[in-house]
């Protein structure tokens, strides 16, 4: 299993790359958010990867840091998301955005992500609602912890009532809890306008 490369990045494209590796180019899926941290070839970068074995053909997915790597073995573990929509859906929501997506319902959020129909959608929010808690949201992998359900639901729909998009709010507001767990609403409220107002 090929767990990591590093070498000089060969080429750029819009959904994956090549990677040299002592004289062997690897081809490399990522998403569109992984290839922008890439450097401009032929720079040297290292990525994270996942191999994937089939009968007709060995795979590699590169991801910039693990938070990333961790979400795509999850969302290919939902029927009807293999390997493509999971890094369109990581293309388009970065996993603090797609935890807050999950513990806010927010279909619109994901159907944004090309092959994410409103049926596929539901499936997400349903089977890893549970699990979306306990996944890593970037470098550090430290996890969004349930926060007291009403205080982060009363601040959500405050912000929400006030005009600004659901997925941006759960995501602004699950940060700032993450930060302090033991925030109120009044404080969640103002931190969240802030931050949404920039």
């Amino acid at each position: 299993m090929i767990a990591q490369l590093r070498g000089h990045v060969l080429s750029l494209e819009t959904d994956r790359c090549v990677v040299d590796v002592g004289g062997v180019g690897y081809l490399i899926h990522a998403s569109t958010r992984t290839l922008a941290t890439l450097p401009t070839p032929p720079a040297i970068a290292t990525v994270l990867t996942e191999m994937q074995v089939r009968e007709d053909a060995i795979t590699l997915f590169g991801f910039a840091e693990e938070a990333e790597r961790a979400w795509f073995r999850l969302l290919t573990t939902v029927q009807g998301v293999g390997a493509k929509v999971a890094l369109a859906i990581l293309s388009s929501l970065s996993p603090r955005e797609l935890i807050a997506a999950i513990q806010a319902g927010d279909r619109g959020a994901l159907t944004r992500a090309p092959g994410v129909g409103a049926k596929l959608a539901v499936r997400l929010l349903t089977e890893l609602r549970e699990k979306a808690g306990a996944m890593p949201t970037g470098p550090g992998f430290s996890p969004v912890m349930p926060a007291p359900a009403g205080v982060e639901q009363d601040a959500i729909s405050a912000l929400v009532n006030l005009g600004y998009r659901r997925a941006e709010v759960a995501a602004a507001v699950a940060k700032f809890l993450e930060r302090d767990p033991d925030a109120t609403l009044d404080q969640l409220i103002r931190d969240g306008l802030k931050e949404l107002a920039r």
